[in-house]
């Protein structure tokens, strides 16, 4: 039942799978909101700009239609009249074609945002593949776009014949006027159905957008098992960053043992604890520049026995610099008693080895705090 969970898509896509399916060129888009906002945008520019491309369009064919006999029987002149018409014909119509241009590329990006992909550019054969073809126009999804184009088509053919029976009168009362007025009149009935069937439009894109966007984010669900594998690839494999970090700890560990020859003394526990301190005039309080536990403090022993270096077993002094100093850090300023009577003793004793004399004592007591012991409640 677990394998069988793990493999079913029920997890929210990560901003990951979002962001590749994006790279694919995968992205949410609804066709009606892109429709609706270009049947929007034509019936508010024709509204608006309707009678000067009336006039235009006017000017322009009563100039085509006034040629003389001579000019109509001579092809240059008609191609270069023919050119004429056709240019200012044009430019009466640039500022709608720009508008809806315009439209054109920003309504898809209303919903999934600006996108160049490569990816989506191209070419795939597969989907040549007639019989794929086939699989996707019968499935689901086939059969839902032909039901949703069907009551498309339904509800604007609905609404315009409705507007168009409602406003039969008017129409039939243009054949008694003036060309003029009657094609001023039907461009006002023209462009109040544009606005209807634009109201239409509105109500199916407001439908249509949500399902986009629940199909998408379906299409793009996650079994947990790609989540897993996913958090793998980003985060990198468990075993590979154990490894990295086993590494990087005997890496750290070499670089402290080369630093032990240089210590001044090794306090010890004597078996569990070593801590290397080292002092010079530099310094406000010596430092440790080493530490480990068990087999670790065995080899700072070592390491400190090969190079004389003075080992003295102290074992609260020992448990309380492990357990509160870090490499580097300066001894804390509650024990300063304590290591001013240890380093007091390694100056002795290596005053005793170069000039001779009395053989120094190892301090027995030390002043250690009972709260940075960690021994002492044991």
């Amino acid at each position: 039942m677990s394998d069988d969970s793990d493999l079913e898509r029920t997890e929210s896509p990560s901003e990951r799978k979002i962001e590749k399916a994006r790279e694919e060129g995968q992205v949410a888009r609804s066709r009606e909101l892109s429709t609706f906002l270009l049947m929007f945008l034509a019936a508010g520019t024709f509204s608006w700009m309707g009678n000067d491309l009336f006039q235009g369009m006017s000017r322009t064919l009563r100039r085509g239609l006034e040629i003389s006999r001579a000019d109509a029987f001579d092809s240059a002149v008609l191609s270069h009249r023919l050119f004429l018409l056709s240019s200012d014909a044009l430019l009466l119509l640039l500022p709608v074609l720009l508008i809806l241009l315009v439209a054109g590329i920003a309504a898809p990006m209303l919903l999934g945002g600006w996108l160049f992909s490569i990816g989506a550019a191209m070419p795939r054969f597969s989907r040549l593949n007639p019989i794929a073809g086939f699989g996707r126009i019968l499935s689901w999804n086939g059969v839902g776009e032909l039901a949703k184009a069907i009551v498309k088509a339904s509800l604007l053919g609905a609404v315009a014949a409705w507007f168009l029976w409602d406003a039969r009168t008017k129409i039939l009362a243009l054949g008694q006027v003036s060309v003029v007025d009657a094609v001023g009149g039907l461009g006002q009935l023209l462009s109040t159905t544009l606005f209807f069937l634009t109201g239409v439009l509105a109500l199916i894109a407001a439908i249509d957008v949500p399902l986009q966007l629940w199909q998408y984010y379906s299409h793009l669900k996650m079994t947990r098992q790609e989540q897993r594998d996913e958090a793998r690839e980003m985060e990198g494999d468990p075993q590979v960053k154990a490894r990295i970090r086993s590494m990087q700890r005997e890496a750290a560990r070499r670089r402290m043992m080369a630093e032990v020859p240089k210590a001044d003394v090794i306090v010890t526990n004597p078996t569990h604890y070593s801590v290397a301190l080292s002092y010079t005039e530099s310094m406000r309080a010596p430092r440790v520049i080493a530490k480990g536990s068990a087999l670790v403090a065995l080899r700072i022993r070592e390491v400190g026995q090969a190079n004389n270096i003075p080992i003295l077993e102290a074992p609260p002094l020992a448990r309380a610099l492990h357990r509160h100093t870090e490499l580097g850090d300066e001894i804390p300023a509650t024990l300063y008693e304590a290591v001013a009577l240890v380093m007091a003793y390694v100056f002795q004793l290596r005053r005793y080895r170069t000039q001779g004399g009395t053989m120094p004592q190892m301090p027995d007591v030390l002043p250690v705090p009972a709260e940075l012991d960690p021994g002492a409640s044991e």
